[in-house]
């Protein structure tokens, strides 16, 4: 009798599955719609960051890089396919210089040519 009833709890899974809708998104096919709070693209406000070195130093994944020429002079690096997008690079910046966007992160084939210069020594951004 037991084995009667673990058969029927099974085949009334399956026929649940069959006539449930599916539990997921339409994405790529329907457009994508990510949940408030969502950790995307890292962005920065060029004007705030001071090159202090907080978020590199925090950064589990090693994803940022200063190249420092001087106290004024120096350079933000960000490699997108390192990173984890954890939000720890945020949470260290004291300026509120660099956050996460709510913008998704696209693949990419080739990691070592993907490299973001966030900040340069003549104070230009390019943001991703």
């Amino acid at each position: 009798m037991a084995n009667l009833k673990k058969r029927m709890t099974l085949i009334n899974a399956i026929v649940d599955a069959f006539l449930k809708p599916a539990v997921t998104v339409d994405y790529p096919y329907g457009e994508l719609v990510l949940p408030e709070g969502y950790r995307g693209a890292v962005v920065i406000d060029a004007e705030k960051c001071t090159g202090c070195g907080l978020c590199v130093r925090d950064c589990p994944a090693e994803a940022l890089e200063l190249e420092k020429d001087s106290r004024t002079s120096f350079k933000l690096i960000h490699y997108p396919a390192r990173c984890a997008y954890c939000g720890e690079c945020e949470l260290s910046c004291r300026t509120g210089a660099i956050s996460l966007s709510n913008v998704l992160v696209g693949p990419t084939d080739d990691p070592q040519g993907w490299v973001v210069v966030l900040k340069d020594e003549s104070g230009e951004e390019d943001e991703e």
